[in-house]
């Protein structure tokens, strides 16, 4: 009997602390209100048991550390970039892809440019696009080019090397060249040039092998005053002479397969001072040509190396 009414005290005991308990939805209200601080963990293992109530309204639950996704910092970027960008009237940027070439696209998007150089090769061209001011090396092999005009590199005086390998060119204007101060590298080899222009005193090496040049086209003394010229590349073209006279910086001539026929004793040397020594002429080919070498052995004496040829 005792125990018995000691269990329905315990009932009523239950019964009133559930009667007491706030109602579910102000318990739910409570629980949003909470904030969540950075370290604080002490409530972690109850709060996962309420995550259908804590994860409900994130925006709510989180307000003390995230402020909702609308208006956040990379939203807001995102969007001035997006205004940025769809902006109609926003200014474009002049010579982005460099001046705008005669097939009616950029030079920069018709060719590539990269840190000063320019490469047009293979793209069918069949003049000189305009140059950004700042080119220094103009790569144009193996297009539709016939020739090189006067104002093709007008104003590029940072520009260092033209190759223009492997074209149709036949003329190259007198004043297209030589006005560039800093040209070092002229390459027009594998074309069907018939003269050479006047080219600037700057240039170290030439490639005109493989054209169609006679002595005649090669003016007298063409390349005396270039004290810089080292390598001179002149095969296979109807030369029949030595383009003499030629510089003292001068360290290898290619004259293979021209017609060649006569060396003299001042070609190379110079017949008046038996004590003169040509150090820098290092590589002399004459092979490919209808003259015999043997016939004239004192007209190599000041040099290193004896030509290549026949003997």
């Amino acid at each position: 009997m005792k125990m018995s009414a000691y269990k329905v005290l315990v009932g009523l005991l239950l019964l009133g602390a559930v009667l007491a308990a706030p109602p579910w939805n102000e318990k739910r209200t409570k629980w949003k209100q909470i904030q969540l601080l950075p370290g604080d963990y002490s409530d972690l293992d109850f709060m996962n048991q309420e995550a259908d109530i804590l994860y409900d309204h994130e925006e709510e639950v989180f307000s003390g550390i995230l402020e909702p996704y609308e208006n956040s910092v990379l939203d807001t970027y995102d969007s001035d970039l997006e205004e940025e960008s769809l902006d109609p009237d926003a200014p474009s940027v002049p010579g982005l892809f460099g001046p705008e070439a005669k097939e009616g696209l950029p030079t920069c998007l018709l060719c590539t440019c990269l840190s000063g150089s320019v490469y047009c090769d293979d793209t069918d061209i069949k003049s000189i696009p305009p140059l950004p001011k700042d080119t220094t090396h103009f790569y144009a092999r193996f297009n539709k080019l016939t020739s090189l005009k006067n104002g093709d590199f007008a104003g590029l005086n940072h520009l260092k090397r033209i190759d223009v390998t492997g074209n149709r060119i036949t003329s190259i204007d007198e004043n297209a060249l030589r006005q560039l101060p800093e040209l070092v590298d002229l390459m027009i080899a594998s074309n069907e040039l018939v003269q050479l222009p006047e080219l600037p005193k700057s240039i170290v090496n030439i490639d005109a092998s493989y054209n169609k040049l006679h002595s005649n086209g090669i003016k007298k003394e063409a390349f005396k005053d270039m004290s810089n010229l080292a390598f001179l590349y002149l095969a296979g073209n109807a030369l029949n002479y030595v383009p003499v006279p030629l510089p003292e910086s001068l360290r290898s001539i290619n004259l293979q397969n021209n017609n060649v026929q006569q060396i003299d004793d001042d070609t190379f040397c110079n017949s008046k001072d038996i004590h003169y020594v040509r150090k820098a002429l290092e590589l002399i080919r004459l092979d490919g040509n209808p003259i015999n070498l043997s016939k004239t052995p004192s007209a190599y004496i000041c040099l290193p190396h004896v030509p290549y040829g026949k003997y």
